[in-house]
């Protein structure tokens, strides 16, 4: 195991349990952002499930059940992939940056999974 593929995944594991619970918060924030995007407050929650398992499965990643963490790295690319999506058919791409450095943060460990 690397040094580039354990700091690289546990930054994006960090992050997107930061960003769960930013969703879970509810924060004016978050919320806003999700209106200005079209996407039903209600979801936020769920988007929250989503990010954390994510982080869960990066964390399993690195504890050895590798599977997993290339599953959950791939998951969140798909993740962030559809959020920069969003971004741009809201036409929102003035706030598509933190989708962009998390789709960049998940893509990079999913990287580094699959050629460790």
């Amino acid at each position: 195991m690397g040094v580039a593929y354990v700091v690289v995944v546990v930054v994006t594991a960090v992050a997107s349990a930061l960003s769960a619970a930013v969703d879970f918060s509810g924060h004016r924030y978050v919320v806003g952002n999700a209106e200005a995007n079209g996407v039903p407050v209600g979801w936020l929650p769920v988007l929250g499930v989503v990010k954390a398992a994510g982080a869960v499965g990066l964390v399993a990643g690195l504890l050895g059940v590798a599977v997993v963490g290339v599953l959950a790295a791939g998951g969140l690319v798909l993740f962030f992939v559809g959020a920069v999506v969003v971004h741009v058919r809201a036409g929102t791409v003035r706030t598509v940056g933190p989708a962009v450095v998390f789709l960049g943060l998940a893509a990079g460990s999913l990287w580094l999974s699959a050629v460790g």
